[in-house]
Parts: C-alpha cells; sequence; structure tokens
C-alpha cells in the first residue's frame, strides 16, 4: 500500500518537511522510491513566478538534446538551481547523472502573447521533449509550467533525502504547497515516470489504492487531449479526469465525484438536480473509476482537494494547526509534524464527500 501526503501552509516549507512525513509512515511503504511536486514556489524561485519552471532528470545526451530543442523555440535561460549532491557509498539510489530544475524567459514572438498560448507552448514543449528523451532513453521530463518544481526518483526515500541533501532545512528550496508520495508503482513495471504525485498544466494528483477500470479509462481518455499521455500508472487516469471535467470541460469541481464514483440510480432520481447527475453518469461512464482508492489533487487555483473510493477502503486523514495543513494516510504522519493541535478536529473523510481546502486554509465538506 502507498503513503501519500499533501501539505499547504501559510509558510514557506522545505521538502524536509515531506521527508519527515514519509519517515513517520514508513511501515506502509517498500523503498522503491520518493516523490514530490512543490507549488507556490519561494526562496530562489519566488521572484520567477510568471516564468516557467523545468524539471527534468537526464544523461548527458539528454541534456543536450532538451537545450537544443528549447534554444530552437526560442526559450532563455534565467535562473538555474542545481542541487548539493551527496554522492556517498551505500545509499541505495538508480541516480541519474543530471537533475536541471531552471526558470525560462518565454520566446520573444511571445511577449504579448495570451495566457491560453503561452499554456499551449508549454503543453506541446512538454510532449515534444518527452518523445525526443523516450526515443533516445536519455531521460524524463517531469514538469514544465510557472510556479512548480518536481522531482522522482527510485530508491530509499532516506537515502534519496541524503543524495540530495533534503533533509536539512534551508531557505533556498521552498514552497507553501508540497504534495510526496513513498513507494514506486510496484503493481507495474518501475520506471520515475510512474511515480506519484503526477502533474498535468497546474494539477497536481496523487493516490493510494488501485483503479481497476484503467483500461476503460485509457482507451477513453488518450482521444480526449492531447496531453494525456503516458499512463505508466493506473491511478494517472484521476489526475486527467480532474483535469478535463475542470480545465477542458469547464464544470465546477464538485462535479468530480459524481464523475469518478458516480451515485447509484435509485439515489440520482430522488434528487433535484437528477438531470443534471443522469446526464453525466450516461455521458461520462468511461471515465468512472472502480476499486479502492483515496486521491489527492492541487487545482491551478492553488487549494488541496481530497476524494475517496465508493466504499473508503483506503485511509486518509486531514489535521490543521493555525497555518498549515495535511492530508496524509496515517495520523502517525502528521502527529509527528504538528503534535499540539487539536485532534478533535481532525477529519476522516467519507465514501461521498469532496474535501477542499481553501487559500486561507478554510476547510469545505462537500457531500455527494
Amino acid at each position: 500500500m502507498c503513503r501519500i501526503g499533501a501539505i499547504k501552509s501559510k509558510r514557506k516549507l522545505h521538502p524536509a518537511v515531506a521527508l519527515k512525513l514519509m519517515r513517520s509512515q514508513q511501515e506502509g511503504h517498500d523503498d522503491s522510491g520518493f516523490a514530490f511536486v512543490m507549488q507556490d514556489m519561494g526562496g530562489l524561485f519566488e521572484n520567477y513566478k510568471d516564468l516557467p519552471l523545468l524539471s527534468m532528470a537526464a544523461t548527458v545526451e539528454g541534456t543536450r538534446l532538451a537545450e537544443d530543442i528549447l534554444r530552437e523555440l526560442g526559450f532563455s535561460r534565467v535562473m538555474q538551481w542545481s542541487p548539493n549532491i551527496n554522492n556517498s557509498k551505500g545509499l541505495k539510489i538508480e541516480a541519474m547523472p543530471n537533475y536541471i530544475f531552471e526558470v525560462l524567459q518565454y520566446p520573444k514572438s511571445f511577449k504579448h502573447a495570451t495566457k491560453e498560448e503561452k499554456e499551449e507552448l508549454l503543453i506541446d514543449t512538454t510532449i515534444r521533449l518527452r518523445k525526443t528523451l523516450e526515443e533516445t532513453n536519455s531521460g524524463y521530463i517531469y514538469s514544465f509550467w510557472p510556479d512548480v518544481l518536481t522531482l522522482k526518483e527510485i530508491g530509499s526515500p532516506k537515502d534519496i533525502g541524503i543524495y540530495f541533501n533534503l533533509w536539512e532545512e534551508n531557505s533556498e528550496l521552498t514552497s507553501s504547497i508540497i504534495t510526496a508520495q513513498c513507494r514506486q508503482n510496484t503493481n507495474y513495471g518501475i520506471v520515475r515516470y510512474a511515480a506519484h504525485p503526477f502533474f498535468l498544466e497546474g494539477y497536481t494528483g496523487l493516490a493510494n489504492g488501485e483503479n481497476t477500470f484503467f483500461e476503460k479509462n485509457k482507451d477513453y481518455q488518450e482521444k480526449l487531449y492531447k496531453g494525456y499521455i503516458g499512463f505508466e500508472s493506473d491511478s494517472q487516469c484521476l489526475l486527467y479526469t480532474l483535469h478535463y471535467i475542470h480545465k477542458i470541460l469547464k464544470w465546477p469541481v464538485k462535479y468530480f465525484k459524481h464523475v469518478i464514483t458516480p451515485l447509484p440510480y435509485d439515489e440520482i432520481i430522488k434528487r433535484k438536480d437528477n438531470s443534471v447527475l443522469l446526464r453525466i453518469k450516461a455521458s461520462l461512464a468511461n471515465l468512472e473509476i472502480n476499486g479502492p482508492n483515496t486521491f489527492l489533487a492541487v487545482t491551478p487555483e492553488k487549494e488541496l482537494l481530497c476524494v475517496c473510493d465508493s466504499k473508503k477502503l483506503r485511509p486518509i486523514v486531514i489535521g490543521k494547526s493555525e497555518d498549515t495543513i495535511i492530508m496524509t494516510s496515517e495520523v502517525a504522519g502528521i502527529n509527528d509534524l504538528i503534535p499540539n493541535r487539536d485532534i478533535t478536529k481532525d477529519i476522516y473523510p467519507n465514501e461521498h464527500e469532496t474535501i477542499v481546502v481553501r487559500n486561507d486554509l478554510t476547510v469545505e465538506r462537500w457531500q455527494q
């Protein structure tokens, strides 16, 4: 079983916080990997929020190929951060030769481009970079989007933290939102792309569980949007569905739960909104999921979401202090990071809820 966590704070936090959250739950993962996505960056990246931030791991050849593509398209480097590598002997990690985290300026031809035009450029560039790196087996691109930094690695979470010097907090690498997961995608082949969290155009998703409707979801989603690629994990479909509902169809987030785990027909017909829900159930049946699953997400508005499967077969708990809120698989993680909170206010979401955390840390509980 995976262990997942989402942290949102009024303060800027270092990834060490995510490592400590996962360490408290180490009985629930198998030392196969650690990955995180940081959003709403602080530290060295604080002054570059409107510019795309590239996160990738590559060989020397992959780095050259990526640089050539970005240069050809007219991107120029503004700032680069390099992790302080600690390559001690005996660390359980399958490290790549190069890790690139750099802020880029848009091409000059996009000086007066709209937000939508810039976003289109970024997704097209991401797809091209990924295809080139895959064809040459020379690297991985994790995210290319403003105000987002992503790292995925195979190995022991503890040793990954040591290798990248992430156990010691500093002010260089910080953000107000961090999502993280321990344990690689061991149901399938272990590749870096399969590690949660997944990111697409401002949306981040990570899950604990299985989606036994994976093939049905995948076959349908591949035709919906050019950015729905990879499918290295069955949980990736949940992110793509959230993106499709919210960004492509422009529906309110409240309908996401009705798409992935629709209510039974006899319950729907008793509701005042039954005409809408019946249309959703009929038209988007191929996006329904099945199996034990807890899904956490971040929206482009930087709000957190939490939904569970219709039988609530995977654990999740939410705890809060005055300036920080944590969603995670086990209460032990919250106990370590927020020991003095009021535990009577902890939330254990049920199978018919969508939990939404607003930017002021207000928690809303929507019943399906």
